[in-house]
């Protein structure tokens, strides 16, 4: 089953307008979830919305709140999410970030009491749309275990990085661990099996079912030992460029709600000089002889372009129960 984006995004603002948001913060709102599934991102578009409901009439999520400044040092701003909604303080924080680069050349902004961002790629693709590197990273609850451990000490704290190109923007949008927990969700609700091992069962074992995974509450960070110290490090960095909650912090609440995160632009030479250094750095990576000819290697963001074009021709494949439950509320 597929649905128009112009349908999904009207009924998801449909529902944001009886929840008391404004028709402005509605519309915003509406779109950043209808574009998460239109580039294929399902787990954080419509799969998410009901949780983001849920999440506002139980109050993490405050409506008529806005972002305000606490801080400014130099280059570096802090500011309050005052819990407003998470995807629009991120569009704001990256707004600022990419004004701070266009007038200084670089600039950061850190936020603390905010909520979930939804989709990291979507503040990544916003930089670079305006010509700007991008860098923009997030802590969250406790949900996988540090190197060594057992129980969940660390946020799957997503990193992104984007790069400006004229052929297609370079967007990196990865969490820390091998397989986001929406991610992980999707296949568990599908019941496949995952391509890889994505954590560990209860009796230790590494193993392909999702299922499993959730249940032990064991992901694997990617490269192991090297995920967990850059899920640390991340975590860090939010935390003390915020002044706001660290995953810790966040871990002892009900929900997952005043989490941090920072966003850094840049702004590259727009010349031709840049230009041939990106195209170089491309060509030489997609030169490497291919295991699977039907799989061609693709930069980060590739699929993300395709996706979209399909997705707006035919049509938002979505699930049909999650669909029905968004019309019914």
């Amino acid at each position: 089953m597929r649905i128009p984006f112009q349908q999904m995004q009207a009924e998801f603002s449909r529902i944001l307008l009886k929840l008391n948001f404004t028709p402005a913060k509605a519309e915003a709102i509406a779109t950043i979830f209808a574009e998460n599934s239109r580039d294929g991102v399902y787990t954080h578009g419509l799969n998410r919305f009901p949780v983001f409901v849920k999440f506002v009439k139980e109050g993490h999520v405050k409506p008529d709140a806005e972002p305000t400044a606490e801080t400014g040092m130099g280059l570096v701003e802090r500011w309050n999410g005052n819990y407003g909604p998470g995807m629009l303080n991120a569009k704001f924080c990256m707004d600022r970030a990419i004004q701070l680069a266009q007038q200084h050349g670089i600039g950061c902004v850190a936020i603390k009491d905010t909520n979930h961002w939804m989709r990291g790629g979507t503040y990544g693709w916003q930089a670079a749309e305006a010509g700007c590197i991008g860098i923009c990273f997030t802590n969250t609850i406790a949900n996988l275990p540090p190197w060594g451990g057992i129980e969940p000490r660390l946020g799957n704290n997503p990193l992104i990085i984007a790069v400006p190109r004229k052929g297609g923007d370079v967007v990196l949008d990865m969490a820390v661990s091998q397989y986001s927990f929406g991610k992980l969700q999707q296949y568990r609700s599908s019941g496949e099996p995952l391509p890889l091992p994505g954590g560990y069962d209860k009796a230790g074992k590494l193993s392909v079912n999702a299922a499993e995974i959730i249940e032990s509450q064991r992901l694997l960070p990617v490269g192991f030992w090297k995920g967990s110290g850059l899920s640390l490090m991340l975590d860090l960095l939010v935390t003390v460029l915020s002044g706001g909650n660290s995953t810790a912090r966040v871990s002892e609440k009900k929900a997952e709600t005043g989490v941090s995160q920072v966003f850094i632009c840049i702004k590259p030479n727009d010349d031709a000089l840049t230009d041939n250094l990106i195209e170089q750095i491309m060509d030489y990576t997609k030169s490497s002889s291919l295991i699977d000819v039907d799989n061609p290697i693709r930069f980060p963001g590739e699929g993300t372009l395709k996706t979209r074009e399909r997705n707006l021709k035919e049509g938002i494949p979505v699930d049909e129960v999650i669909w029905n439950k968004v019309l019914g509320l």
